[in-house]
């Protein structure tokens, strides 16, 4: 079939032709120029769970050295198991089952690396012991990179927890400060019966803070001078802040502390302020979220209230705030300065913007729901992961 252009008068041709191209110039002031026609809308972002690791015992942490191609992951029995490649390493990193209890909520909970881990070779890890007591240690490399030194450790603090097995809190992890924080839960039970979160004499129920530059097994860590309640009397020096339930995660971004407090069964919070703000009470035992805790009416003066939180009562019977990290990947840029959290129960994926504090950009992102959510992991490269009872799922690009 002859096409119908060629039925034309070749001058009709030409001349639609260099208009055409005139005006793709930019050329003739005239209304009557062919318009380009505007970009289409965005693709919205959707994102996915992809399989990373499975068949694994009740993974807890997923970390690494800042750039390492390399995973390591803590199981709560009480080893560090290294992925490389894709592929787990038959041997642990390290192996302190036999030291490790894991009554209740106890167990081999995080691990972090020495910001000189590079050369100083130094680890730290946060467990209960067989006493059920909090205990973090110090352990060195071996000459293997991927074995670490087992007869290296020695006990940076310990912390006692009688009578209940819940509440150990559980993360260890150094500030932009280069001081060493851990999250201690309230002690347990319901309600912190004993008071410890609002007891200044208490470790318990508190965020600390210390410095282990130069920790040795006669001097495991020395109080930095701008810890709050350093010369206060019938206070301990090690407290950073106080009123905590059950920090089970939290996350320093730059200059700026996101903290996952646990609730009793009601709220679920997730606080936000400074970095180098110290002394901050978070409130509970007074108060669960921004509601009274078994009051008609409370004072939330001189409280540092949440900057998001939800209900038990939401959609999904949500019970257990999961806290993750701020995105800083390089994988998907979009989601930069973004915080992703999770809820052990409603095993949602869900993030946020916040600027200041103002709170925008809230996300329930369509992934499923890949089971209870145990915790969140992040890579050398800031690479985000969820971790559930048998399998790491890594968060990336859907479709």
């Amino acid at each position: 079939m002859r096409s119908w252009h060629r039925r034309l008068p070749l001058s009709f041709l030409l001349s639609g032709v260099l208009g055409a191209l005139f005006a793709a110039c930019g050329g003739g002031g005239g209304s009557s120029g062919t318009s380009t026609p505007p970009p289409p809308p965005p693709v919205p972002l959707a994102l996915a769970l992809a399989p990373f690791a499975s068949n694994l015992a009740s993974p807890t942490f997923l970390t690494a050295p800042p750039g390492d191609t390399r995973q390591f992951i803590v199981e709560r029995a009480g080893r560090i198991l290294i992925m490389r490649n894709g592929a787990l390493l038959p041997q642990p990193f390290l192996d302190i089952r036999t030291l490790t209890d894991v009554a209740g909520e106890g167990g081999l909970l995080s691990l972090a690396f020495d910001p000189g881990y590079a050369t100083n070779g130094r680890f730290y890890v946060y467990r209960t012991n067989l006493n059920r007591d909090i205990v973090v240690e110090r352990y060195t490399v071996s000459g293997d990179p991927d074995r670490a030194d087992g007869a290296s450790g020695i006990t940076i603090i310990q912390i006692a927890h009688p009578t209940f097995t819940n509440h150990f809190g559980g993360l260890v992890a150094f500030g932009p400060d280069g001081y060493l924080y851990l999250g201690t839960g309230d002690g347990g039970s319901a309600g912190d019966p004993p008071g410890n979160a609002q007891n200044l004499d208490s470790l318990l129920g508190k965020l600390l803070r210390l410095d282990v530059s130069n920790a040795s097994a006669s001097v495991p860590y020395t109080i930095p001078a701008t810890n709050p309640f350093r010369s206060q009397a019938g206070a301990r020096p090690e407290i950073w802040a106080y009123g905590l339930r059950n920090p089970w995660r939290y996350a320093f971004d730059a200059d700026r502390l996101y903290i996952a407090d646990v609730g009793q069964a009601q709220r679920e919070e997730i606080d936000l302020e400074a970095a180098n703000q110290g002394g901050l009470n978070y409130g509970w035992n007074r108060m669960e979220g921004t509601s009274c805790y078994q009051a008609q009416t409370c004072s939330s003066s001189g409280l540092a209230l949440p900057l998001l939180e939800y209900s038990h009562a939401d959609a999904g019977s949500p019970c257990s705030i999961t806290g993750g990290y701020v995105y800083r990947g390089a994988a998907i840029p979009e989601l930069a300065g973004r915080y992703f959290y999770s809820d052990y129960c409603a095993g949602f994926l869900r993030s946020f913007l916040a600027t200041g504090r103002t709170v925008s950009e809230q996300r329930d992102w369509n992934v499923g729901k890949p089971g209870q959510v145990m915790s969140f992991g992040r890579d050398g490269q800031g690479e985000l992961y969820v971790l559930t009872p048998t399998a790491i799922l890594k968060i990336v690009k859907g479709s």
